[in-house]
């Protein structure tokens, strides 16, 4: 099988190209090399900048692929360009949409492919909807062989989830939990979320490749155990060693302070979600997410702790998460 993947480095699709190398595809990556070293040897590169159509068409202009992948294509203008580009070079073009572009609010919580897409809280969403309109307009007017994967909230090891990360990551929240600081969570918790190891992403995504029956159909990939925001932490916690001091604030409290984070909260996290992955089962039939969360964060928390170049300080951070704290507290000792 021959594959060209767009990207291939990224906390998703690293996890995608080191399992289809090490399954024998005769992999390709365009991307500007900057990570490369850290793959094997057996997949081949391309050096460019997607974004040069031109640069990218003298690349390719001798190649024909089964499968295309483009992990960091996020506006229209992208797709339409990488339609001009793979029209006839590939057998299917694979996009990377979202799941946060399903209904928001959502009307009805167990989430299936057929959930409508609407987030009015994102641009980044409501881009990657635009996305699939174009897509889908194509598919139907020329037969572009487009296949459509949502991913929810995937991790790996260089990534732990949190309600509320830091600009620079997770160690900002990591580090609060071991110095007994307070760490902050938005609602009251017990909304219900779905966190997804990379690996087992990367396992329902590969059965996709080259799958003539998923033209034409899109997807999500997620793990079926479904956790509170509560349960996040206390295991994130428990990874650490420690019990988190937890404060929850409303989220609207927490967009005052931060209105960037309306797209992440309202638009994401703050809503409860259940994914229905029976449609990646009838199509990739061996596919199961076997990484509970416990495991997984496991070895994301021992990752950070041994790699000091995750361990980036964010004073901004702490600042903002310390004033929504106090105003919280605040507000609590009012109405005891």
């Amino acid at each position: 099988m021959k594959l060209l993947f767009i990207g291939g480095t990224g906390r998703i699709s690293m996890s995608i190209t080191k399992l289809c190398a090490s399954l024998g595809y005769d992999l390709y990556l365009l991307n500007r090399g900057n990570k490369n070293n850290e793959l094997s040897a057996n997949i081949k590169h391309l050096k460019g900048d997607i974004n040069d159509e031109k640069h990218v068409a003298d690349l390719i202009k001798n190649h024909y692929f089964d499968a295309v992948v483009n992990f960091i294509n996020y506006t229209p203008d992208q797709v339409e360009r990488d339609i001009r580009l793979f029209a006839e070079k590939t057998s299917q073009y694979i996009f990377i949409s979202t799941a946060s572009a399903y209904q928001k609010p959502l009307s009805y919580i167990n989430i299936t492919e057929s959930t409508l897409l609407r987030n009015p809280y994102w641009e980044y969403s409501r881009q990657k909807i635009k996305c699939e309109e174009v897509l889908i307009n194509e598919y139907r007017k020329s037969g572009f062989p487009i296949t459509i994967v949502r991913p929810s909230h995937t991790y790996d090891k260089t990534a732990v989830p949190l309600s509320i990360s830091g600009a620079y990551g997770s160690w900002p929240v990591l580090k609060r939990m071991m110095e007994g600081k307070k760490v902050l969570i938005h609602g009251d918790g017990s909304s219900l979320w779905v966190l997804t190891h990379s690996r087992d992403f990367a396992n329902g995504f590969a059965g996709l490749l080259n799958n003539y029956h998923a033209i034409g159909e899109s997807f999500h990939i997620t793990s079926d155990e479904v956790l509170t925001w509560n349960q996040i932490y206390a295991l994130v916690g428990k990874a650490l060693g420690v019990k988190p001091k937890i404060v929850h604030a409303p989220t609207n409290t927490i967009i005052k302070k931060r209105p960037d984070l309306i797209g992440p909260l309202w638009g994401d996290k703050a809503n409860s979600v259940i994914f229905d992955n029976s449609k990646i089962k009838r199509f990739v039939p061996d596919f199961v997410a076997a990484t509970r969360f416990e495991t997984g964060v496991k070895e994301s928390v021992e990752h950070f702790l041994k790699t000091p170049s995750l361990q980036k300080e964010d004073p901004d951070y702490h600042r903002f998460i310390d004033e929504v704290i106090q105003v919280q507290e605040e507000a609590n000792e009012k109405l005891s």
